[in-house]
């Protein structure tokens, strides 16, 4: 494990071989697995998972509630809400979203809360995201829409949901997509 000096890290629930760079608030209740690169500036709140080899670029804030599973890729300024009708100094229902394994979020999407970003899928930069995201698909826009498949590497699917990249295929199976 390798925190920055200039972090406050104040969970000891860090997993070996994670990178927590300068600028960083991890509060007590958080935890982060093994081999996670977690940039700067960013903020992790206590009731926090990080699964392992996760990376969260610069300017994230991870909020009570939110469920990052393992291989997950966090682009900078990616905006978590968990909170659907915010006010100050007031209780809230506190919504839970998870961002499953292997899934890329793009720099600057937002994601309202209580949404599951599906495994392997791929959210573009500066979407945002309303509905729950199915596993091995595209996302992009405000709001987000379906723009196609992408094999667990990331890449798009051509239209045959064969991916040319990992030669790989895919088949839809009661509306999710599966590796054959």
């Amino acid at each position: 494990m390798n925190i920055h000096p200039k972090s406050d890290v104040q969970s000891k629930k860090i997993g070996p071989g994670t990178v927590i760079w300068q600028f960083t608030v991890v509060l007590p209740g958080a935890t982060i697995g093994r081999n996670c690169n977690i940039n700067s500036h960013c903020f992790v709140e206590n009731d926090v998972v990080i699964g392992d080899g996760v990376t969260i670029k610069c300017g994230v804030y991870i909020w009570d509630g939110i469920t990052i599973e393992d291989l997950a890729f966090i682009g900078p300024n990616v905006t978590f809400i968990n909170d659907k009708y915010p006010r100050s100094k007031m209780n809230f229902d506190l919504l839970r979203t998870v961002i499953k394994q292997g899934a890329s979020v793009g720099a600057n999407v937002t994601i309202l809360p209580g949404i599951t970003v599906g495994a392997y899928s791929l959210i573009g930069a500066g979407s945002i995201i309303t509905n729950d995201i199915p596993d091995n698909t595209l996302w992009i826009g405000n709001p987000a829409r379906q723009k196609g498949y992408v094999c667990n590497f990331g890449q798009k699917l051509d239209i045959g949901l064969h991916c040319s990249h990992c030669n790989s295929d895919y088949r839809i199976v009661n509306t999710r997509i599966v590796k054959q």
